[in-house]
């Protein structure tokens, strides 16, 4: 089928027991949107609308399927149908809550608590690089214990990026939208087009997808650290193993955040699979264990810009590291 985009529900269409509201969001895969429930609770809602199997036109609720279509769009719905009921399970405060998922409209609709906020790409942009060491510690440790409870449920997230990090107004992180469906979707039909992230994505997810695994979203988590450093998504896996032209975090950065934070991110973007911390746990104990002593004392070395604010740096980094170490010897 030739590229199209699909139409969302109108505002203040009914929708089983929810009011549409607006679009928040439209992509290749799905739309979303902004709803209320019958108490008036705003709820976010994603409906299953892949437009290269399916096309929803202007003034239409449900969608045309082509005949020849039909059964990858079942197999599709099935998916995300799964990943939903299996998300449904989860009840943690760094991943996206999921209330409810239904079928209408001869699709499928999964249903999540909206939160308030920003994502984490909103955040960088608005930085542009200049991201402090006690932020990327202190978010990506919190969102790797919630990374961890879903990997514990033997499903993948398989699109980790800042833009699918969402913090809530207190600062904590959130992870959404994932992409297990969409994945599980383009292996089986080839018709369809890649649906990962370019310099987010995992080398197995170019050549060798039956690699995938935990560590191809710890790929993807150090890829999005490095993007907090540098401002923007590091270079595409499929060329870095053509021609890798990656400055390595600790080099690119030596200096300016600690050799431990820097060195554990490159570790992290390794090409070789078997190099990359293999757990989500592993990278946790990386992220939370920080010999301070030593990494300020590396830091005047390198000679920043005035001691004085590396001293109130340092001392920043020790209040906000300190919040949540007693959180992870739990």
């Amino acid at each position: 089928m030739p590229p199209q985009v699909n139409c969302a529900l109108p505002p203040g269409f009914e929708l089983d027991q929810y009011r549409i509201h607006s679009q928040l969001s439209l992509g290749g895969f799905s739309i979303v949107y902004l709803a209320h429930d019958r108490d008036n609770t705003p709820v976010a809602i994603k409906e299953y609308l892949p437009n290269a199997l399916a096309l929803r036109e202007e003034g239409h609720i449900q969608p045309k399927i082509p005949e020849e279509f039909l059964p990858a769009f079942r197999y599709g719905m099935k998916c995300f149908f799964e990943e939903g009921r299996t998300l449904a399970g989860l009840n943690h405060p760094n991943v996206v809550r999921v209330l409810n998922f239904f079928r209408a409209n001869d699709t499928v609709y999964m249903v999540m608590r909206y939160e308030r906020g920003r994502t984490l790409q909103d955040y960088i942009t608005r930085r542009r690089g200049e991201i402090r060491e006690s932020f990327i510690r202190y978010v990506f440790t919190r969102l790797l214990n919630g990374l961890r409870e879903v990997h514990s449920h033997k499903l993948l997230h398989l699109d980790i990026k800042p833009s699918n990090i969402y913090l809530r107004n207190n600062g904590s992180p959130v992870l959404i939208d994932f992409g297990a469906a969409r994945n599980t979707l383009m292996v089986d039909t080839p018709m369809l087009k890649p649906m990962y992230t370019p310099g987010f994505a995992a080398p197995e997810h170019y050549r060798n997808r039956d690699l995938l695994g935990p560590w191809s979203d710890i790929y993807s988590v150090g890829a999005s650290m490095y993007a907090c450093l540098s401002g923007g998504p590091p270079q595409a896996a499929d060329l870095r193993m053509e021609n890798d032209t990656v400055i390595l975090a600790s080099e690119r950065w030596i200096g300016q955040y600690s050799k431990q934070l820097l060195e554990t991110i490159d570790l992290c973007m390794q090409l070789n699979h078997l190099k990359r911390p293999q757990s989500v746990f592993a990278l946790q104990r990386s992220l939370a264990t920080w010999d301070r002593e030593n990494e300020e004392a590396e830091l005047t070395a390198a000679g920043s810009a005035s001691t004085n604010a590396s001293e109130h740096w340092l001392d920043r980094v020790r209040a906000q590291f300190s919040r949540f170490s007693t959180w992870m010897s739990k």
